[in-house]
C-alpha cells in the first residue's frame, strides 16, 4: 500500500487526492503539458496504438482526470465506446468540458466514482487504461482487482505510469528536476505547492518496472509486458486476463 498522500493534514489518501485534483483542475493541462515538455502527449499516442492492436473496442479509461486519454482513445481507435471515470469532480467537469467543445458528448460518457470500486457489472469491457493514476491508488492491489473485474476474458489492461530512470546521469537529473525544479513551477503556476511535492513522493513510493507487474500477476493478470519510455521515465505495462480452457 502507498501510504504518501498530498497533505499532511487528517483525511484518507482518496480524500486528499480529490481534493488536490479539484484544487488543480482549471490549470492541470496547461501544467501538464509545461512539466512534462510536451512528452506525455507521445506516451499517449504509445498506448493508444498498444491498447488498438488488441482489436479491444469497449474501453474504460480509470482515473481519466481531464479526458486527455478518453478523447485520444474515441479518436483513435476507430469503432471505439470509451468511457471515463475518476474520483475527482473538478477533473471530469474540465473534461466534460473538452468534451462538448469537440462535439462528443453523446459518445464519451465520464462518470464520478472510485477506481477501487468500479460501479460497473463483472466482465463489461474489452479494455481498461489508466494513465499515471495507478499511483494515486490507496489500495492499489485492490484496484487492479477491480480492474480485472470489469474485463471480459481475454481483456487488456494498459497501465501507463511514471517509474523511475535507472541509468547514471539520467537518474540523478530526473530526480533534481522532479524534487528541486517541479514543485517550484508547479507551485507557482498551480498555487498549490502540496500537489507537486506529493508528485515526485509518490513516484518514490510506486513499485515500478518488475515489482508492479508481480502485483499485476498477483491480481489475476498474465502475460505482463513491461515498456519503459524517455530513458525510463515512464513505463507501458501491458496485461490481459485469461480466457475460459
Amino acid at each position: 500500500m502507498n501510504h504518501v498522500k498530498p497533505y499532511s493534514s487528517e483525511g484518507s489518501k482518496k480524500e486528499q487526492v480529490a481534493s488536490m485534483f479539484d484544487a488543480i483542475s482549471e490549470r492541470y493541462d496547461v501544467l501538464n503539458r509545461t512539466l512534462s515538455l510536451g512528452i506525455d502527449v507521445i506516451w499517449r499516442k504509445i498506448t493508444i496504438a498498444a491498447v488498438r492492436k488488441t482489436g479491444a473496442k469497449k474501453i474504460l479509461d480509470v482515473a481519466t482526470g481531464t479526458a486527455d486519454l478518453a478523447i485520444a482513445l474515441h479518436r483513435g481507435i476507430q469503432g471505439s465506446q470509451v468511457e471515463g471515470i475518476d474520483i475527482s469532480a473538478g477533473m471530469l467537469e474540465v473534461g466534460r468540458k473538452k468534451i462538448t467543445r469537440r462535439g462528443l458528448d453523446p459518445h464519451l460518457p465520464l462518470h464520478l466514482g472510485d477506481g477501487e470500486a468500479l460501479p460497473f457489472e463483472a466482465a463489461t469491457f474489452d479494455a481498461v487504461t489508466v494513465a499515471f493514476g495507478v499511483r494515486n491508488f490507496e489500495h492499489l492491489e485492490k484496484g487492479l482487482v477491480d480492474m480485472r473485474r470489469v474485463l471480459r476474458p481475454g481483456g487488456h489492461l494498459a497501465v501507463l505510469e511514471f517509474s523511475q530512470p535507472e541509468s547514471f546521469p539520467f537518474r540523478q537529473i530526473y530526480f533534481f528536476y522532479f524534487k528541486h525544479i517541479l514543485p517550484s513551477i508547479g507551485k507557482w503556476l498551480s498555487k498549490d505547492s502540496a500537489a507537486y511535492t506529493y508528485l515526485p513522493a509518490s513516484v518514490e513510493a510506486f513499485p515500478y518496472g518488475e515489482a508492479f507487474s508481480a502485483k499485476l500477476k498477483a491480481a489475476g493478470f498474465s502475460h505482463v509486458t513491461i515498456r519503459p519510455l524517455t530513458f525510463g521515465i515512464a513505463s507501458l505495462y501491458l496485461a490481459h486476463t485469461e480466457l475460459p480452457s
